[in-house]
């Protein structure tokens, strides 16, 4: 491996690093973007438990606020459901644009990574030719090792380069997508919510 790298130049230790962050993002997003751990469906069970027995009070409007991020955006609508269904709404809406920014944490930095890795590949492409004829106008075409060397050079970069950028594309690509899912879950569960408080929909424990 390391002669592989070493093969490649300089151009390689940038991939690299890109390699391991873009592998380090994707293992965080998986772990933070479980339905499980984001909308968990016993967290909107137990809210509609208690909602249904009127038992409702500050000290479970905390744990549901820290329960999960759904939890932290029905917590704040109910904190705010007494000044009416405007304010609920836009209450919902305040704490729901930050859990998306958080949702959508290192999806950024994961596609920019998924940009630059074949940039830096072509760089090295480049660089490597560039040796190559320096090579040819130096010594002609009669040395076989160095020409090679600097082709080798050209080619490692670019396969490194794709070989970063392509897993780190369709990671970028599955995690947007799951993060508008979790969201699209999101909203429904708070139209709910503001229907059920406002007295627009009876509450169904087993369905919701």
């Amino acid at each position: 491996m390391f002669e592989l790298l070493k093969a490649g130049g300089i151009l390689m230790v940038p991939i690299v690093a890109c390699s391991v962050l873009a592998l380090a993002i994707i293992l965080e997003r998986f772990w933070s973007l479980r339905p499980s751990r984001v909308a968990p469906p016993q967290t909107v069970n137990e809210l509609w438990r208690w909602i249904k027995k009127k038992d409702l009070n500050s000290k479970k409007l905390k744990a549901l606020q820290a329960s999960s991020p759904l939890g932290r955006v029905l917590a704040g609508g109910l904190m705010n459901a007494k000044h009416g269904r405007e304010i609920m709404k836009e209450s919902i809406e305040q704490e729901a644009s930050q859990v998306i920014h958080q949702l959508e944490r290192f999806l950024n930095p994961l596609g920019t990574i998924a940009t630059i890795t074949p940039l830096l590949g072509l760089l090295g492409t480049v660089v490597g030719m560039i040796k190559v004829f320096a090579e040819i106008q130096l010594a002609g075409v009669g040395n076989a090792g160095n020409l090679a060397g600097g082709i080798s050079e050209a080619l490692m970069t670019t396969a490194a380069g794709l070989s970063v950028a392509i897993p780190a594309l369709i990671a970028h690509r599955y995690f947007i997508r799951r993060v508008d899912e979790l969201v699209v879950n999101m909203e429904q569960e708070a139209i709910k919510l503001v229907e059920v408080v406002h007295g627009d929909r009876e509450i169904d424990v087993e369905g919701a």
